[in-house]
C-alpha cells in the first residue's frame, strides 16, 4: 500500500510522492517562546515525530525542520511585563520547550532555526517581494500586497472579499488594503531592532517561516505542517508570499487538530491551559504521549486526567508484555517488521488508532501463546509489538523510557535486573554442572513468584499467577 496523507490544500487524502526519491523534507511550525509550554503545544511535536518515525521505518531519509519564533509582539509584551530582556525570556522558554519535546520522546529535529538567526534571509525575501511589486514600504514598515496575488485565500478556502483587516496591523490606515499584512515592522522606542533598507525594525511573523523553510529545504519541499489554527492567517500568508517570490514551497500541507479542555481549544488566553510540568506531576510522560498517539492527529482530543489514566491501563499491558522478554534482541522499527494490518493503518493517513488496536491484538495473541507454551508464536508477537511500539515512540525498552515510566514499571525494571543476575548465576552453575546450585536458584525465583522456562533460544522468565 502507498502512504496516503490528508492535504489541507486539496481537502482530500492524496498518495504521497516525495519530490526526490528516497528522501522526505518536512517543515513544521514550532513554538513562539513567550511562555512555558502547555499540553496543547506538544501535540504537533508528537504528531510530526510519529510521521517522521513512520517515514523512516518506510525507508525514507527524512529531514525535519522545526523552527523557533524568538521575536514577536507577544514576546516583547511579555518581556516588558516581566521586566527582563526579550532575548533572555525567549531563551528561557525555548529551553523549556526543548525539554518538553524530549520528555515526550520526540526525536531532535534535523535543525531548529531561530527567527533572529535568519534576519539576512528574511530581508532578502522581503526585498525580492518589494522589487516585484508584491510588497511595498510605508515609512519604515513593509507590507505584503494581498491584491497582487490572485490566489490569496486558496489554502484556507476563503474569499478575499470576505476577509477582515490583517490583525498584525489592523489600525494602520497607511496600507493600500486593510488586509495587507506586515513583512517588516518599524522599530518602536525600546523594542529590539535590526537594520534594513527601510530603516531599523524587526520581521513580521509570517515572513520568518517562509525564509527559514526555504533556507533549509530549498524553494520546493515535501510537507509543511502545524496546528489547524495556523491554516489562517499564518500558513495562508506563508504560501502567498513564497509563491509570489517564485518558490514552489510546500507540496503537501498537514495540520493536526487541537487538544481541548471542557470542549474548548487549550490556550493561555482562555485560562484553560495545563502546563506540561503540572500534568507530568500526575501522569508519566510516556503515558501522555501514548494518550496523544491513540487518537488520530486530525481529531480533537479532550484532555482529562481520567482519560489519560484510563488510556495508561492499556499502555501498561503493552509495556508488561514487552518487558517480560526484554533480554531478547529487539527488531528495528522497520515496516517489514510490523504486521500488515499495522502497515495498512499507518499508510492510511497515519491511522494511529487502528495501529494501536493492531498492537493490542498482537499483545493478546502473544499472551495466549505464553499460556499454551508456543515459544515461536510468543517471540513472533513480541518482535511485532516491539517494532510497532518503536514506530509510535512508546517502546518502554528504548530511550527515553528505559528504566520505567511510573512506580510500577520502575519496580518491574528493578525486578528484571535482579532476575537477570540470578539467571546468569544459574547459567554459570549449569555450565559448571553444579545442578544443586542451579536448582536452588530456580526454587528461590519460584518462591518469589517468578517462573522460568529453559528454551532453545535461552531462558525466559515471567511472573507466575498470584506471584
Amino acid at each position: 500500500m502507498t502512504l496516503r496523507l490528508y492535504d489541507t490544500a486539496t481537502r482530500g487524502v492524496r498518495d504521497f510522492a516525495p519530490l526526490e526519491e528516497g528522501k522526505v523534507s518536512i517543515y513544521y511550525c514550532g513554538a513562539t517562546v513567550q511562555a512555558a509550554p502547555h499540553v496543547g503545544h506538544l501535540r504537533p511535536g508528537v504528531v510530526f515525530d510519529v510521521l517522521r518515525r513512520w517515514l523512516t521505518a518506510s525507508g525514507y531519509d527524512v529531514t525535519l525542520i522545526r523552527n523557533v519564533t524568538d521575536i514577536d509582539d507577544k514576546i516583547i509584551a511579555k518581556s516588558a511585563e516581566e521586566g527582563r530582556e526579550w532575548w533572555a525570556l525567549a531563551q528561557h522558554y525555548e529551553r523549556e520547550f526543548a525539554g518538553a519535546y524530549a520528555t515526550l520522546g520526540c526525536l531532535p529535529p534535523t535543525a531548529e532555526p531561530r527567527a533572529t538567526g535568519h534576519i539576512p534571509q528574511i530581508l532578502a525575501l522581503i526585498s525580492q517581494l518589494v522589487d516585484t511589486d508584491h510588497a511595498y514600504a510605508v515609512g519604515g514598515d513593509v507590507y505584503f500586497s494581498v491584491g497582487s496575488y490572485p490566489a490569496y485565500g486558496e489554502l484556507s478556502r476563503q474569499k478575499l472579499d470576505d476577509l477582515q483587516p490583517a490583525a498584525d496591523s489592523a489600525d494602520d490606515d497607511r496600507k493600500r488594503d486593510p488586509r495587507d499584512f506586515a513583512l517588516w515592522k518599524a522599530a518602536k522606542p525600546g523594542e529590539p531592532a535590526w537594520e534594513s533598507a527601510w530603516g531599523p525594525g524587526r520581521p513580521g511573523w509570517h515572513i520568518e517561516c517562509s525564509a527559514m523553510a526555504t533556507e533549509y529545504l530549498g524553494p520546493r519541499f515535501d510537507i509543511h505542517g502545524g496546528g489547524i489554527d495556523l491554516v489562517f492567517p499564518h500558513h495562508e500568508n506563508e504560501q502567498a508570499q513564497s509563491h509570489a517570490a517564485g518558490d514552489g514551497f510546500a507540496q503537501y500541507w498537514m495540520h493536526n487538530s487541537w487538544i481541548t479542555a471542557a470542549g474548548e481549544k487549550m490556550g493561555k488566553s482562555l485560562g484553560n491551559a495545563l502546563s506540561v510540568d503540572e500534568v507530568l506531576k500526575q501522569v508519566a510522560p510516556v503515558e501522555l504521549r501514548y494518550y496523544m498517539v491513540a487518537s488520530h492527529y486530525r481529531s480533537m482530543v479532550e484532555f482529562s486526567y481520567e482519560a489519560v489514566t484510563e488510556s495508561a491501563v492499556g499502555f501498561r499491558r503493552v509495556a508488561a508484555f514487552l518487558e517480560r522478554f526484554s533480554n531478547q534482541d529487539r527488531p528495528s522499527a522497520a515496516r517489514e517488521n510490523c504486521p500488515a494490518e499495522f502497515v495498512a493503518a499507518m499508510d492510511d493517513d497515519l491511522g494511529t488508532p487502528a495501529a494501536v488496536a493492531v498492537m493490542f491484538d498482537t499483545v493478546r495473541r502473544g499472551n495466549a501463546a505464553i499460556e499454551r507454551g508456543d515459544e515461536q508464536a510468543v517471540l513472533s508477537a513480541w518482535r511485532h509489538v516491539s517494532a510497532m511500539a518503536s514506530v509510535l515512540g512508546v517502546n518502554p525498552l528504548e530511550e527515553p523510557w528505559v528504566g520505567g515510566t511510573d512506580s510500577d514499571e520502575q519496580a518491574m525494571a528493578a525486578l528484571g535486573a535482579l532476575v537477570d543476575d540470578l539467571l546468569a548465576a544459574r547459567e554459570k552453575a549449569r555450565a559448571d554442572k553444579d545442578w544443586a546450585q542451579a536448582d536452588a536458584i530456580r526454587d528461590r525465583l519460584a518462591s518469589a513468584g517468578v517462573a522460568i522456562e529453559d528454551r532453545p533460544t535461552g531462558t525466559v522468565w515471567t511472573l507466575s499467577h498470584g506471584g
